[in-house]
């Protein structure tokens, strides 16, 4: 029989969620997000920043599971050919990839359900198992063996507790508490339901940006909350199971809060830094290179730090000869560098490598909790 602290309560919660601290909070959360669609609009194309930081959000969200890839191996693979250099970058990529048809979902029908979760859930896994259906799933400490976490192990519960989500996500009459607040309830539950056997970490952090854009905070799907709970995974680890234990949503939710204000501030940062970046390569490409320049030249310059002739060719719509003068010219003014990766040429735009090479240089301090880890027997 289930302890206690391991039923989980339907939503909406009785429990009191809007405290002074969480309202003051809540504040500068929204303020920030605001202050980021409002910096996003300023870029030309918005599929610039859509697939560079769905990217580097991927790539983090991965590395909160132990799947970590280099810079090397993500950009030297291409996502549309399914051509990848290990399988860390691969499972990068379908993340992006998840997260950017999740995105096009919600922009297309207003919703977030429980099916829209499951395709989720499938790309990233490449499988359609779907909602767990045997018993013996368990959340354990790596290093130690023990069992930290069990969630229900019923298919019917299973069931029950999501379409019980899927409701509270799209049924705003059911509660009258803020979005953010309620991103922040959303994701503890389809944490605790757990309702995959993998991929539930990655899926619940997809499923935290798209509601966000469901409720029209978010314009683009780019806030990049995987990189504050890298940096804070300890306390995202310890604040999950705690409230689980002491049903005290205080703490949690105002961990989430910040992880919105904080991420939403860095990214707003980093697409300032691209965009005074595009400035610089524009104005270069128009002195010295006026026969070639296009903004479309740009912006596919910017949506693949290491481009080759295929994408350029693609992207601008030249034959293949062109794509490869042009990229030639751009080595000779300094703008990119030609370098042998495998067997094919790719063409570094060192500076934005650098600049998300800096943004992501991710140090997790020694306090953070070990990896937890879903063990089904």
């Amino acid at each position: 029989m289930k302890k206690q602290s391991e039923i989980i309560a339907l939503l909406p919660f009785e429990h009191e969620l809007e405290s002074k601290p969480v309202l003051k909070k809540l504040a500068t959360a929204r303020a920030a997000l605001s202050g980021l669609n409002g910096i996003a609009e300023t870029i030309p194309n918005e599929s610039i920043l859509i697939t560079t930081l769905a990217l580097q959000e991927a790539k983090d969200s991965s590395a909160i599971e132990n799947i970590v890839t280099t810079h090397d191996e993500l950009y030297s693979s291409d996502g549309a050919s399914r051509q990848f250099a290990s399988m860390a970058a691969k499972e990068v990529y379908n993340y992006s990839f998840a997260l950017q048809q999740g995105f096009e979902q919600v922009k297309t029908t207003g919703l977030l359900t429980g099916n829209d979760i499951i395709k989720l859930q499938a790309i990233l896994e490449e499988n359609d198992a779907g909602y767990r259906k045997l018993p013996g799933t368990a959340l354990k400490n790596e290093q130690t063996g023990e069992v930290v976490y069990t969630p229900p192990q019923s298919h019917d519960e299973i069931q029950l507790l999501m379409t019980n989500l899927e409701q509270f996500m799209n049924d705003s009459s059911l509660s009258d508490v803020d979005p953010v607040i309620k991103m922040s309830i959303i994701h503890h539950q389809f944490e605790s339901i757990h309702p995959f056997y993998d991929g539930n970490g990655r899926t619940g952090r997809i499923i935290n940006i798209l509601y966000l854009v469901k409720e029209g905070l978010l314009q683009l799907p780019i806030l990049y909350l995987s990189r504050y709970i890298n940096h804070n995974k300890g306390d995202y680890y310890r604040l999950l199971q705690q409230t689980r234990e002491t049903k005290n949503w205080e703490p949690w939710i105002l961990y989430m809060l910040d992880a919105v204000e904080k991420t939403a501030i860095q990214t707003m940062q980093i697409i300032r830094d691209i965009k005074n970046l595009m400035g610089r390569h524009k104005h270069q490409i128009r002195r010295d290179l006026k026969k070639i320049y296009s903004q479309d030249l740009i912006n596919s310059l910017f949506r693949h730090p290491y481009t080759k002739i295929e994408y350029i060719k693609k992207d601008l719509g030249v034959a293949r000869k062109t794509a490869a003068r042009y990229l030639e010219q751009l080595c000779d003014i300094g703008l990119l560098h030609k370098n042998k990766i495998g067997k094919e040429n790719y063409y570094f735009n060192d500076e934005l490598i650098e600049l998300l090479s800096r943004v992501n240089n991710l140090r997790i301090s020694e306090t953070d909790a070990p990896p937890i880890k879903t063990i089904t027997t």
